[in-house]
């Protein structure tokens, strides 16, 4: 069994603001303060303040972590980071530091928040560490460093066996004062149901592809599914998630499934059951998925348990369906192919669409001029609803002509580029000296073979990222999954609510998506009521339908 935790600590800091920022905003500092930390780097010799950074440091008890750098924002004190690896079951751990001034008195108001799932056995002295041997102990640490350099006191173990609890913090001769409303650890913790029946196989309705080719090879039929094996979870799926990715892999371009099988990439729903070995995840548990392999066209699934990530509260299975491939998608093509800075000129084709929608909020919440085109007045409306600060409609010799003018003769530093054959020359002659082309898409068809010669007359950067590189891993989808969700809760994005197709319907999805008769996302919606069934013995009625009565 698992727990959902929520630790909040607070403290105020006899400092002022900007000492204490300039501190937590080094994220390799750590060391020079915290007593729990024996020694740290930033690996691959990265900027300590670089989003996307890796610290990897040892404890002075032995143990070692690796934890990344999601968010940094100096206007508002504000930075985000996620475990990695760990000694210790945080799994899915998010932690977030946020400082305000106290104006009346200099000081500075410090929140060290942060959500993970634990084993329940052991969520009430985790908890604890993690509130007092951590966060308080790490408060009181850099407020006296900060004050005069002093000797370390002793640091809180952070070995698995056995796992100690901390002593409480002395609350004398120290200046740093726990807030009123924190001096209890807040905890919110969201329980597991288990469920019965792990052993057995299920048949489903899913979708089957016999063959590649048009939407019509999408057929609706039954399917077996088996009982997780060790490492593997099956998820009883509410929706899933259409994306463009599902279309490449239906006509055979991209290599992803040979038929017969099931197509589709991303879902959201509930464990039904876990395979020996899987810790971090327990039956009833909420959970999301959005990388390979495909197989997610289906009412129950069993996968890799590596690959799926817990949902908050209130992230909705329909909303997490519809925006957590994209929105992982936007995160990394904004962030880690290229990253975006305040005051940079980007375009982003196909801005009403589903990862174009997300980008445009995105980035604008990042601070860049967004240039979005579209291919008609009401996604340009769309677009301008987003926070697009110019909107292009169409994408030939007047988009061209357009972008110089915006941009005064420079041109775009990045183009985001779905498009493909239509927009990819335009795209370039747009861009600005040294600019960068990410084409991640081809909805107009391939772009052909091209002469790279011609990218040295701007010096062009151009990128082609694969999905599966940035979440290939379990600790790289939880840090894409982890930003993302991070991005959510502070309102910089939202997910509208997507358009709702039967899962037999999946054709006709497939047909409106490719025809552009759709705005924003498409998500596949089991029938209400509907439940996998088990496989019955040959002397009973094989037909175990899974539609609705």
């Amino acid at each position: 069994m698992s727990a959902m935790v929520r630790v909040v600590q607070s403290a105020v800091i006899d400092a002022p603001i900007d000492e204490v920022w300039r501190l937590l905003r080094d994220f390799n500092s750590h060391d020079q303060w915290h007593p729990a930390i024996a020694e740290s780097r930033i690996e691959d010799g990265h900027p300590a303040d670089m989003v996307g950074a890796v610290r990897s440091f040892s404890l002075t008890d032995g143990g070692r972590l690796r934890e990344q750098l999601l968010r940094l924002n100096d206007r508002d004190h504000e930075l985000t980071y996620c475990l990695l690896e760990a000694p210790l079951p945080l799994y899915g751990y998010v932690a977030r530091i946020k400082l305000r001034p106290v104006t009346e008195t200099g000081q500075t108001f410090w929140q060290w928040d942060s959500t993970f799932t634990t084993p329940k056995d052991q969520q009430a002295m985790l908890s604890d560490l993690v509130a007092s041997g951590i966060y308080l102990t790490g408060m009181r640490a850099l407020e006296a460093h900060l004050r005069a350099p002093a000797p370390r006191t002793p640091a809180p173990s952070f070995q698995t066996e056995p796992l100690a609890r901390p002593e409480p913090p002395k609350q004398t001769r120290s200046p740093l004062q726990v807030a009123p409303e924190n001096r209890s650890v807040r905890l919110q913790v969201y329980g597991a149901t288990p469920v019965s029946g792990a052993g057995s196989t299920l048949t489903a309705n899913a979708i089957v592809m016999d063959s590649h080719g048009g939407p019509e090879v999408l057929q609706f039929r039954q399917v077996e599914v088996a009982a997780p094996g060790p490492g593997e979870v099956r998820i009883r799926q509410s929706f899933v998630g259409v994306n463009f990715i599902d279309v490449y892999c239906r006509t055979g371009y991209f290599d992803l499934l040979k038929p017969p099988g099931v197509p589709g990439m991303e879902a959201a729903g509930t464990v039904e059951s876990v395979g020996p070995g899987v810790a971090h995840l327990s039956p009833g548990d909420r959970v999301a998925y959005a990388c390979g392999p495909v197989g997610a066209y289906a009412a129950c699934r069993t996968m890799d348990a590596e690959l799926v990530v817990p949902i908050p509260d209130w992230f909705s299975d329909e909303i997490a369906a519809a925006g957590l491939l994209k929105g992982v998608s936007a995160g990394f093509l904004l962030h880690d192919v290229h990253s975006v800075q305040p005051g940079q000129h980007l375009v982003i084709h196909a801005a009403a669409g589903g990862v174009g929608s997300l980008a445009v909020q995105w980035a604008r919440a990042i601070g860049a001029h967004v240039i979005a085109t579209v291919s008609n007045h009401d996604k340009a409306q769309r677009a301008r609803q987003l926070g697009a600060h110019d909107v292009i409609i169409g994408r030939g010799a007047e988009f061209v002509d357009a972008v110089m003018d915006i941009t005064h003769g420079k041109g775009a530093d990045v183009i985001y580029d779905a498009i493909g054959r239509d927009s990819f020359d335009g795209s370039l002659a747009a861009l600005a000296i040294r600019g960068h082309l990410v084409s991640f898409g081809q909805a107009s068809g391939p772009i052909g073979e091209k002469d790279i010669g011609g990218l040295a007359s701007k010096s062009v950067t151009l990128s082609r990222p694969n999905y599966g590189h940035y979440t290939g891993t379990r600790a790289e989808m939880q840090m894409q999954s982890a930003r993302l969700f991070d991005a959510l809760e502070r309102g910089y994005l939202k997910i509208d609510a997507p358009a709702a197709y039967p899962l037999a319907d999946a054709a006709r999805a497939h047909d409106d998506l490719e025809n552009s008769r759709t705005t924003g996302s498409i998500v596949l919606k089991h029938q209400k009521g509907s439940t996998a069934s088990r496989i019955r013995s040959p002397r009973e009625n094989t037909d175990a339908s899974f539609n609705s009565r």
